[in-house]
């Protein structure tokens, strides 16, 4: 998107940030509008310089930062969090974990693995589990789609138990 925003308007990202600061403007919306009216963006243009002139894109924030977001006002499921990475990492050093806006994602060669907070009182584990079938426990992928096979919904440490271990352990082996 930098990229193309240079060769678009031929001036840098930082130069329309500066502009957007020069503005006032606080709110989302009201960046793109002003962008799109005053100076002909295209809406991606616009939401992209937005997003980087308010500091509100996952990219403009550390790995720490984002962690911390995912888990404000569900700080009780941080233990869970914190169990799960635990055992992930037992498994071999050639594991990547990548924060997202709202989500951990588990990478060995490709990701074997999602963590995301999906309510106050829920993490849901994405597991890349191909031909294996569901059970009660470990059910479809649900929201995540083609980014996972299957999805254990966990609400208390307890649950990350032997049997869920071994289905990471399953999950980052078919990973290579």
């Amino acid at each position: 998107m930098e990229k193309g925003l240079l060769e678009k308007t031929g001036k840098p990202l930082d130069h329309w940030i500066k502009i957007v600061q020069q503005t006032n403007l606080e709110k989302h919306k009201a960046i793109i509008d002003y962008l799109k009216q005053e100076h002909g963006f295209s809406h991606g243009f616009a939401n992209f310089v937005a997003l980087k002139s308010r500091k509100s894109d996952a990219g403009s924030l550390d790995g720490e930062e984002l962690l911390i977001n995912q888990y404000k006002g569900k700080e009780d499921l941080k233990p869970i969090f914190d169990c799960l990475v635990k055992e992930i990492e037992k498994f071999g050093n050639d594991i990547t974990k990548t924060p997202k806006k709202d989500s951990l994602s588990i990478i060995r060669k490709r990701q074997f693995a999602l963590i995301k907070p999906a309510t106050k009182t829920r993490i849901d584990l994405g597991l890349k589990l191909k031909g294996k079938p569901t059970t009660e426990r470990l059910g479809d992928s649900g929201p995540f789609g083609a980014m996972c096979t299957h999805r254990v919904q966990l609400s208390r440490v307890e649950e990350v138990d032997q049997e869920l271990v071994s289905w990471l352990k399953e999950a980052y082996e078919m990973s290579v």
